[in-house]
């Protein structure tokens, strides 16, 4: 019987979000107009909004010395340190109705939104 032997550098880590399929098609596509060509997506909490905090997502052309660097299907995605404790379980999400079309964040650690939706508090 063999066994695998994994070395740190090997080790996966489970990223404290989750994008869906859709959210990266979408991301893809997005970055794909960009020119130069970005090296991945940053996520983050920022302050401000009628809640509190907002969500922000930027290209970036590389992390930040203080980011985690998460994979999805090769899409690098930064989140800095500060953010990682309020996007602990979130589900980022593209979804297009008639009405509109954008990214959705399902965060299960927001208490409450204000009232169009932009931002949050925890």
């Amino acid at each position: 019987m063999a066994t695998i032997a994994v070395t740190p550098e090997q080790e996966v880590k489970k990223a404290p979000l989750n994008l869906t399929p859709s959210a990266v098609a979408k991301v893809r596509e997005i970055m794909a107009t960009q020119d130069p060509l970005p090296a991945g997506l940053r996520i983050g909490v920022v302050g401000g909004g009628c809640s509190g905090f907002q969500y922000s997502m930027a290209f970036e052309n590389q992390s930040g010395m203080m980011d985690k660097v998460y994979s999805f299907d090769d899409l690098k995605v930064f989140v800095d340190a500060t953010s990682l404790m309020y996007l602990n379980g979130c589900i980022v999400d593209y979804v297009e109705t008639l009405e509109a079309a954008g990214f959705k964040f399902e965060n299960p650690q927001v208490k409450s939104t204000c009232g169009c939706g932009s931002s949050f508090s925890v």
